[in-house]
């Protein structure tokens, strides 16, 4: 018997797809994403410290908005640093809970990504109408603070319903972060003939599942970093490949973890010559200009 599926790509094994280059004959493309989220006070969903307690949940609560207040900043000065560029996945709340953080970050001329409106809420339990709206207003307040729609979506939560991929492609996203199933970049099919870009996002080298849910010290946060990053520079000797690194300035910006995570970019920055130090979004306008069928 045949198991549901979502039918919105084919399985197509690594080993035999095209090959081809990201610019300059990199092969290895890298980019940082950092989640500058802005959650309810005493009610709905967020990342947490400690065990909640009845809400209001103040520890929890304070301990997300340190990352705004201070990690962020902290963050930003390690990649100004570094010079490395970034992906901001933006929370529109944030434009008026923080809006100093969001312009730093334009200023920077980092890659601004919806994020939905606010991570107390999950967008996937929406019925369809309400997250039409919710997609169209995020896109919309982006596009009137930053000068220019956004051209990537990642879910609050990495959240998705069944129809996620037709609505983002009606409202003009070119791709999405919310699938975490390759290290390349794949079409996922859509309604009336169309499609969307999903452009790897990574779910292990992302702080709240390794630190918040596995409980992994910064030390060995920073050691994933460094030890997908090494493998994949081998690995992408044979096929182009995409490494993400999702960051939380609540999390990693708290100073005994950025400790760690400045010895992790280092290591990156050092091999800047010989990797694509890049965004999703520039990823995604790559694999428009290839040839049709390169991207499976």
């Amino acid at each position: 018997m045949k198991l549901p599926t979502h039918d919105r790509y084919d399985y197509v094994p690594l080993r035999g797809r095209p090959d081809y280059s990201w610019p300059d004959d990199r092969r290895l493309a890298v980019y940082f994403a950092l989640n500058l989220e802005h959650f309810a006070f005493g009610e709905g969903l967020g990342a947490e410290l400690v065990i909640p307690g009845p809400q209001p949940d103040v520890l929890n609560y304070a301990w997300r908005d340190y990352g705004n207040r201070v990690g962020a900043w902290y963050m930003l000065d390690l990649f100004d640093d570094l010079q490395l560029p970034m992906a901001a996945l933006v929370n529109t709340s944030m434009y008026d809970h923080a809006p100093q953080l969001v312009a730093a970050c334009r200023a920077r001329g980092d890659e601004i990504v919806g994020h939905g409106h606010t991570n107390a809420v999950r967008q996937g339990v929406l019925g369809e109408a309400e997250e039409r709206q919710l997609i169209e207003t995020v896109t919309r307040r982006i596009a009137a603070e930053e000068g220019r729609p956004p051209e990537g979506w990642l879910g609050p939560w990495i959240s998705q319903s069944h129809v996620t991929p037709d609505l983002l492609t009606h409202a003009g996203y070119r791709y999405q972060l919310d699938w975490c199933m390759d290290d390349q970049p794949i079409w996922f099919r859509c309604r009336e003939g169309g499609k969307i870009l999903s452009v790897p996002y990574p779910q292990e080298v992302n702080d709240i599942p390794s630190i918040v849910g596995r409980k992994d010290g910064a030390a060995q946060f920073a050691d994933i970093i460094v030890d997908q990053f090494d493998e994949m520079r081998e690995l992408a000797e044979k096929r182009p490949l995409v490494m993400g690194i999702a960051l939380h300035a609540y999390i990693v910006g708290q100073p005994h973890r950025l400790r760690h995570l400045k010895r992790a970019l280092r290591h990156i920055a050092r091999h800047r010559d010989a990797i694509w130090l890049t965004t999703p979004g520039a990823i995604a306008r790559h694999c428009l200009s290839l040839p049709t069928g390169t991207v499976p």
